[in-house]
Formats: structure tokens, C-alpha cells, sequence
């Protein structure tokens, strides 16, 4: 005989649970980006939001950067988030490929001034296309900009360079020098996570 579903019971469970109101950090205005809801306010934290960068500033052109964030924090029925990485949409970067050009990438590992691992996917878009040593000449002067820059910020200066388009234009004015340059974008952040510390006590 089939077991009648205890429809009572998980109505129950859900009552039981509470909402949280999730906010972006400080340097992006603690906008909403959304609910979440948990048992209890520790299950929060550690969660993984996305928004993209178009709802957060109210700016519908900036709609192909998702941004991702973790929660911190929490204070009350709000909680608050980290930036953690972004990412470019697919259909953004299509729009970005011409017929005989050449599309750089170029993969940083970085460390900021308060010592946080940030990696970078940064892509330069050439007029003409480029040949190897070419390439190779790109991606050299863009590791070495952006590196040298990463070193005097820390991750909530690099996080607003990334946001504001800063990053990309400095690297456009560097790159542009040695070869014709249409656009460079960076399409790719992820802050490495802290490893956690082992006791041998």
C-alpha cells in the first residue's frame, strides 16, 4: 500500500525558514540583488549570488557582465556579500569578433596590495590579423601592465578599475602602441578563495 505524502510536515518546514535580503559590498552601494532563504542565519553565509553589473548600477547597456558575489555577513534579515568574480556573456563577446582579426587572450594570475590571488581572462580585439610574434608581443605587454598595477591596489580598488572600464582602457593605450587595436576587454575574474588554516595543535 502506498505511503500517503506528510504534506503537513514540510509545509512546516518551510514556515519554519527565513528570508534574507542580499546586498552587494560597500564599493558597489549595497544595492538588493535578491532573496535567499535558510533555517538560520549561519546557512547563509558562504552562498554564491549572481546580478549582472546592468541591474546594480540601473545601466541596461552593461547587462552582458555577470557579477558574482558570496555572502559575508549577516545582520538581521540582511546580508551582505564579497565580490568573488565575473564574467562576460557569450553573446557580448561574439559581437566583439570582426572577420580578419585576431582575438588575444591573455590569463593573469595576480596579487593585490592586501595580498588577495585574483586571476584575469583579458581579451585584445586587433584590427588586422596578427601573427605570432605579434601575439606574443600583446600578451607581454598586457601581463606586465596589469601586474605592475594590481601591485599598488588592493581588491576593492582593482574590483572598481574592472567595474569602470579602467583596466581596459590603460591596457588599450599601452597595447595600441605596438599593434592596431580595436578593443580590450577583460572578460574574466575569479578571486581565488583563502585557503583555511590547519591546526596541528
Amino acid at each position: 500500500m502506498a505511503k500517503k505524502k506528510q504534506v503537513g510536515r514540510r509545509v512546516e518546514g518551510w514556515k519554519a525558514k527565513s528570508w534574507f535580503k542580499v546586498h552587494t559590498p560597500d564599493n558597489l552601494g549595497k544595492v538588493f540583488i535578491g532573496d535567499t532563504i535558510a533555517n538560520d542565519a549561519e546557512s547563509v553565509v558562504g552562498r554564491i549570488m549572481t546580478s549582472t553589473l546592468g541591474e546594480i548600477t540601473n545601466d541596461y547597456a552593461r547587462q552582458h557582465m555577470k557579477m558574482s558575489f558570496k555572502i559575508a555577513s549577516v545582520a538581521g534579515d540582511s546580508a551582505y556579500t564579497e565580490f568573488v568574480g565575473h564574467d562576460v556573456t557569450r553573446d557580448y563577446l561574439r559581437s566583439l569578433v570582426k572577420r580578419r582579426s585576431s582575438r588575444v587572450d591573455c590569463h593573469v594570475p595576480l596579487v593585490t596590495k592586501d595580498g588577495k590571488k585574483v586571476h584575469l581572462t583579458i581579451s585584445c580585439y586587433t584590427f588586422a590579423r596578427a601573427n605570432i610574434s605579434q601575439e606574443r608581443a600583446i600578451r607581454k605587454i598586457i601581463t606586465e601592465s596589469v601586474t605592475a598595477q594590481a601591485s599598488a591596489w588592493d581588491l576593492t580598488t582593482m574590483v572598481n578599475a574592472i567595474v569602470s572600464g579602467e583596466i581596459s582602457r590603460d591596457l588599450f593605450k599601452a597595447v595600441k602602441i605596438i599593434y592596431p587595436t580595436r578593443r580590450v576587454e577583460v572578460v574574466k575574474s575569479k578571486v581565488q578563495p583563502i585557503a583555511a588554516r590547519i591546526s596541528t595543535a
